[in-house]
């Protein structure tokens, strides 16, 4: 897998692709930022009347579901609904999905759109999965490691990757489960580390053989930043800053004598 991850890393910054964004208010700047700065290209555009072209146009498509409304659920659904017929490969990032009934069914509409990958927290990966409230905004009720056995069961009846963040990151399609334990306890502390990795998930995917190295090499590369950026670092407010720039220094050197990757060889037969 260490081999894969920095393969994909050359790919990206070879092929520079072009990465749709629909994603929320908040982050924008930031996850732009991020792609840039790992290689990509990313565009942000929403509106209605260009986001079928738009897809066309990119490598990959991103949709982040945090300040949704009624007019942007219409674009992302266009936009999903066109990715999965030109066979573009499209992340759904369902945030906060059970705090709402209209943001569940918002995101549920959105996972019948047929994602690449689902990436979430495990309270938002469980209401996508079960259609229930399981969580407190966008923060998790729920530890990654218990959704184990359920992220493989919803990986294989829905045929895609599903990657849950947090302490440790686990990633499955279904047949295959991957634990990532790169990253610090100070991104939590900074809006969008999360949608970050959405985003760099994105970018990966067109570079990547599967899906399934595409989402492990978005959170190995923004974990590794992410350690190295809180180095001696006073506070959230310039881990922000730190992260942008250690994504840009990311190399195969770094990658190899930091990632911290293991195979739980786990099935759900």
């Amino acid at each position: 897998m260490q081999t894969q991850i920095t393969d994909a890393l050359d790919k990206l910054r070879e092929k520079q692709p072009l990465v749709h964004n629909i994603t929320n208010a908040v982050v924008t700047n930031t996850t732009a930022n991020a792609l840039l700065a790992i290689g990509a290209s990313p565009i942000m555009a929403g509106a209605l009347e260009e986001v079928a072209d738009m897809v066309g146009i990119a490598s990959a498509l991103v949709i982040n579901t945090g300040t949704i409304t009624s007019n942007c659920l219409q674009s992302m659904v266009l936009a999903a609904r066109t990715a999965t017929s030109l066979n573009k490969p499209w992340i759904l990032d369902p945030v906060g999905a059970g705090t709402t009934a209209f943001r569940l069914t918002a995101n549920r509409q959105l996972l019948e759109c047929q994602p690449t990958v689902v990436r979430g927290n495990a309270s938002e990966i469980t209401s996508l999965f079960t259609e229930a409230n399981s969580g407190k905004g966008v923060d998790s009720c729920n530890s990654s490691e218990s959704t184990l056995h359920f992220i493989q069961e919803k990986a294989r009846k829905y045929r895609l990757v599903i990657a849950v963040t947090g302490i440790s990151d686990y990633v499955t399609n279904g047949h295959e489960v991957y634990k990532i334990d790169n990253g610090h306890p100070l991104m939590a502390r900074v809006t969008g580390t999360g949608c970050t990795a959405t985003a760099l998930t994105g970018a990966f995917l067109p570079v990547c053989d599967t899906p399934l190295v595409a989402a492990i090499t978005a959170l190995v590369c923004l974990g590794i930043a992410g350690e190295l950026a809180s180095r001696n670092c006073p506070g959230p407010g310039s881990l922000q800053l730190r992260l942008i720039d250690e994504l840009y220094r990311l190399d195969r050197g770094t990658i190899e004598s930091h990632v911290n990757v293991s195979s739980l060889k786990r099935s759900c037969h």
